[in-house]
This record gives C-alpha cells, sequence and structure tokens, in this order.
C-alpha cells in the first residue's frame, strides 16, 4: 500500500493503537489482542527495548495483509527514525518536530507525523509536508483545541494523543481531528496480563468510529 491508500485508510479507520511493553513478548501478544479487536494501524514505540526487531518481524509477519499498518512512533532523531525505516516501519511518529526526520522521511516516501503544540511548530511541519500533524500530549489541550489551531491553518490534519478515549473520540473527531492515538487507555490490561481487556476495549473503538461515521454520513 502507498503512502496515499495509507492516509486514506487512516481517515477511514481513525485509530491508531500506541503500543509500548516491557519486553517483546508481551509487546507481540499486545498487538495480536489490538489486531483481533480490529485496530489496524499499529505504533509500536521505541520506549520499548529493541523496538527495530519487534518492528521487523511484525513487518514480515504481515508484509502480504495491507490491512494492518505496521508504524514507529517515539522517533526522537534522524538514527531512530532510520532504523525505523530499515526494519520496515510504513510510517514513523515523533513527539516533536524534527526536520531532518522530516526530510529523511520524505527521501523514502515514509509517512511521517511529527508532534506540535504552538501554530509556529505547525507551520513547520506543513513546510516540510507533515500530512498529519500528532498533537500531543491532547489531553493539555482538549478536544476543541484543533479547532482553534484549524482557524490559522485549516489545512492542517492532525491526530491527538493522550486524554482520547471511547467515550470522547466524537469530541475530538467533530472538532477536526482526522484520527487520534489510543495509548494506555486501549493497551492498560496488558500490563496485568489481561490481553482480553485489550481486545475488548479495542472492539469498543472500532465501534465507536463506525456510530460517528453513521451520525455524519
Amino acid at each position: 500500500m502507498d503512502s496515499t491508500g495509507m492516509l486514506m485508510k487512516l481517515r477511514q479507520e481513525k485509530v491508531v493503537a500506541v503500543i509500548r511493553g516491557k519486553n517483546e513478548e508481551e509487546v507481540l501478544k499486545t498487538v495480536d489482542a489490538v489486531l483481533a479487536g480490529g485496530v489496524n494501524f499499529l505504533e509500536i514505540t521505541f520506549t520499548i527495548p529493541n523496538a527495530q526487531n519487534i518492528i521487523a518481524k511484525l513487518a514480515e509477519k504481515y508484509r502480504e495483509e495491507e490491512e494492518v499498518v505496521i508504524g514507529a512512533g517515539t522517533c526522537l532523531d534522524i538514527v531512530t527514525a532510520r532504523m525505523a525505516i530499515s526494519a520496515g516501519a510504513q510510517f514513523v511518529v515523533c513527539p516533536h518536530f524534527d526536520k531532518e526526520i522530516m526530510k529523511l522521511c520524505n527521501s523514502y516516501r515514509i509517512l511521517v507525523f511529527p508532534g506540535a503544540t504552538t501554530v509556529t511548530d505547525m507551520l513547520e511541519c506543513l513546510k516540510y509536508g507533515a500530512p498529519v500533524i500528532k498533537l500531543f500530549p491532547g489531553d493539555t489541550f482538549g478536544p476543541s483545541a484543533i479547532k482553534a489551531f484549524k482557524g490559522p491553518l485549516p489545512q492542517a490534519d492532525f491526530m491527538p494523543t493522550g486524554g482520547v478515549s471511547v467515550e470522547n473520540i466524537h469530541q475530538w473527531l467533530d472538532n477536526g481531528a482526522i484520527a487520534v492515538g489510543a495509548g494506555s487507555v486501549l493497551t492498560k490490561g496488558a500490563q496485568t496480563g489481561d490481553f482480553e481487556q485489550v481486545t475488548e476495549v479495542a472492539k469498543k473503538f472500532v465501534e465507536a468510529v463506525k456510530n460517528y461515521g453513521e451520525k455524519t454520513a
């Protein structure tokens, strides 16, 4: 799937699972649980030990399954971003704006979602071709912030992460988010080995998106 197709899929599915964990076993089980719940965008963060190895395993496992999209998160520098791309990440997420990461990803035609919290940084993201800007931490701002930021930057697309839940996802989407990143609220069951809970929460996110689509159709 090319970058255009991935962006279309992101706009349709609207949920990215932000996956963290203490080791590879926990992360892989979390991935299975999230996928079982119907969330197909997976952001494997570089806070996980040897995250690049996990990304490589997942990229190979799902190489023939276009519905599953494997990305890398918490890429803090160009070295990490390059490791992610080499491992097979289909998109890269940063908590900040870094022009060198932007240029690297653009060179390899890899989707990159940089983080920003000010109009100045958001404008820099747009100058370097960011298709989506990560608003992080979302709970610092609240859903209405996206509408406010889109005042001076109507051309910008936003994906909030942090502070997103099944209960408020409609508020984020109503205010202009094209997608949301769901982290601990989605995967917290994994911390106690309750992967069934992860699947159930994933299903609730998918259902919330479906209901939103029906409401706005």
